[in-house]
């Protein structure tokens, strides 16, 4: 869950019932006053983080689902959970007292013969052994069930990345909770990576039982907004503002990508809107391809002429022919 055990709901400030639509607005509204890049308050970092990280959850019909039944071990529980356990049932509840099993939890076994397994150390092998589901026994099959070690659950993350991040790489560090208490990992992000992407950790999953191997971990990029840079895959958009003289006449300006400062040539006759293409400089791509990045022209005028400004634009206004209503 998310740094202190906060609520995912309580984070975004929505109600239990809130609609999807009500959870992007408060997430677009909080993420834009707590970017990094924009607030630079002590604290603004980590509250988008936690931020980003309850959209991700709420904001993804199944995942919401298992965190309103399952709170802070949702991440334990398999998607096909319903199912999973040849039709055994769990009746825990999200909300009582004792954790968010309510204390203890009831299986129904639907008149099934048993034959003397415990049934909760059958499901702590499913949720990823000892100790890894609150409410259950790890460890393996009791009874002398006999069927071996059991493979710990794969589970997933949400990490959070600036397009910066996004674009170069390098090492990452997390902290995870867990029905264990919290961890830290540094995690070497790859240089290219999209929205989305799966970073696999061998073996940083759920612990097997009776010497089962663990599971996986996969962190799934998340890339924040940026007040600047728009994504589309692997291409870049970003805004280049202009002078008129430079759009009318052509000119050589610098832009700013996220890997430093080159210069861009605008054709004469240039207006607002139109893209000018910095071929593979986009998100790298180690397999492939880069993206591109477009700079996306801008025609800025001065808000206060000086008076040799003013004149200037005056007699332009006096000799020109040009409508841009018409289109001439």
């Amino acid at each position: 869950m998310a740094r202190g055990d906060r609520d995912y709901y309580d984070i975004l400030g929505v109600p239990r019932d809130a609609s999807p639509q009500d959870i992007q607005r408060a997430y677009r509204q909080l993420a834009r006053r707590n970017h990094p890049d924009v607030n630079k308050e002590p604290g603004a970092e980590e509250r988008f983080k936690d931020i980003t990280e309850a959209y991700d959850v709420l904001s993804d019909p199944n995942k919401r689902k298992r965190y309103d039944r399952f709170g802070s071990q949702w991440r334990q529980v398999p998607e096909d959970f319903e199912t999973a356990g040849a039709g055994f049932r769990s009746r825990a509840g999200a909300g009582g007292p004792g954790g968010p099993f309510g204390g203890g939890v009831h299986v129904d076994t639907g008149g099934f013969d048993t034959g003397g397994v415990d049934m909760e150390d059958l499901l702590g092998g499913i949720f990823g052994g000892r100790g890894g589901f609150g409410g259950f026994r790890g460890g393996g099959y009791g009874g002398g069930f006999g069927r071996g070690p059991v493979p710990g659950a794969d589970s997933e993350a949400e990490i959070p990345l600036t397009v910066e991040e996004a674009y170069h790489g390098g090492h990452h560090r997390i902290t995870l909770q867990g029905p264990e208490g919290s961890r830290t990992l540094d995690v070497n992000i790859p240089p290219g990576v999209v929205d989305g992407q799966r970073i696999r950790l061998a073996g940083q999953g759920g612990a097997g039982a009776a010497g089962g191997a663990s599971g996986d971990l996969y962190l799934i990029a998340r890339i924040a907004p940026h007040p600047r840079y728009r994504l589309d895959g692997r291409d870049i958009t970003a805004p280049l503002p202009v002078t008129p003289w430079e759009a009318t006449l052509g000119a050589k300006v610098p832009v700013e990508t996220p890997d430093g400062t080159v210069q861009v040539n605008v054709p004469g006759g240039s207006s607002c809107g139109r893209k000018l293409r910095l071929r593979g400089r986009g998100l790298p791509n180690p397999r492939g391809r880069p993206g591109d990045f477009y700079a996306e022209v801008r025609v800025m005028v001065p808000r206060s002429p000086s008076p040799p400004e003013r004149e200037l634009f005056e007699q332009l206004a006096k000799v020109s022919t040009f409508d841009p209503r018409r289109g001439t």
